[in-house]
C-alpha cells in the first residue's frame, strides 16, 4: 500500500493526528508538505501541480494507492486502523473516539470565525471573550468526560482521539493565537495531565524531534 500525506508544514492538529498515527505504527508514508501558494491555487482547482485530486479542495488529503481521501475524521481513522490507535473490533469505543475528533473539530471551528474580523485589535477582544465563555464551556465539557483513573481518553492506550485533543490544545495554548490566553488549561487538570502523557511519549517525542521547528511552542500544559 503506498501512502501520500499532504498538507502545509505545519503541525496543525488536523494533519498531526493522522501523520503521527503512521509514524506510531511504523508505516511508510509519503509526507508531502506544499507550500501555502501551491494550496491556494488548488483551493480554487481542486488539483495540485502534480494531479493529485483534492475531493473537496482541502487539505489535509490522504492519498492510497492513487486514491484521495479527504477530511480530518476520515483521515484519522484510517490512519488509526492502520497502526493500531483506532479499534477495529469495539464500534463502541470508536464510536467514542469519534466524539473526541468531533469536538476537536467543533472548537476549531468556533476558533477559526475569528480570522474573519480584520481589524486586530477587534479579533484579539474577539479572541479573549471567547476564550472566557464559549471555550472555557466547552473545556468544562471535556474535563467532565476524562475519566479519573484512566491515562487516557478511550482506550487502554494511545489513540487518534488523545493526539488530536493534545495538538489541538497545544495550538490553542501556544501564544500563535493573538489574544487566546497562554494559561487557558490552568483549571482543567485531567486535560493538563492528559497533554502532558501525550507530550512525554517516546514516539511522540521522536516525530517532534524529527519534524517540529526548534523554536517551535507545542503548547503551555
Amino acid at each position: 500500500m503506498k501512502l501520500k500525506f499532504i498538507y502545509v508544514d505545519t503541525p496543525f492538529w488536523r494533519a498531526e493526528v493522522g501523520r503521527i498515527a503512521l509514524f506510531m505504527g511504523d508505516i511508510k508514508f509519503d509526507d508531502v508538505r506544499i507550500k501555502r501558494e501551491d494550496f491556494s491555487t488548488a483551493k480554487e482547482t481542486g488539483t495540485l501541480s502534480d494531479g493529485t485530486v483534492l475531493p473537496f479542495h482541502q487539505i489535509p488529503c490522504l492519498v492510497v494507492d492513487g486514491i484521495s481521501i479527504a477530511q480530518t475524521g476520515a483521515i484519522a481513522r484510517f490512519c488509526g486502523k492502520q497502526s493500531g490507535l483506532y479499534p477495529t473490533n469495539d464500534d463502541v469505543k470508536a464510536a467514542k473516539i469519534d466524539e473526541f475528533i468531533d469536538f476537536a473539530t467543533d472548537l476549531t471551528v468556533m476558533v477559526s470565525s475569528t480570522r474573519n474580523e480584520t481589524d486586530e485589535s477587534e479579533r484579539i477582544k474577539v479572541r479573549r471573550d471567547l476564550s472566557k465563555g464559549p471555550i472555557k464551556r466547552k473545556l468544562s465539557m471535556l474535563e467532565k468526560n476524562i475519566i479519573n483513573n484512566s491515562e487516557w481518553l478511550v482506550t487502554s492506550n494511545i489513540s487518534v482521539a488523545d493526539v488530536a485533543i493534545w495538538r489541538l490544545l497545544g495550538w490553542l495554548s501556544s501564544g500563535i493565537l493573538d489574544g487566546m490566553p497562554t494559561d487557558l488549561l490552568s483549571s482543567f487538570p485531567k486535560i493538563r495531565k492528559l497533554c502532558l502523557a501525550v507530550d512525554k511519549h517516546p514516539k511522540i517525542q521522536k516525530w517532534i524531534s524529527l519534524t517540529y521547528p526548534n523554536n517551535y511552542t507545542r503548547g503551555n500544559y
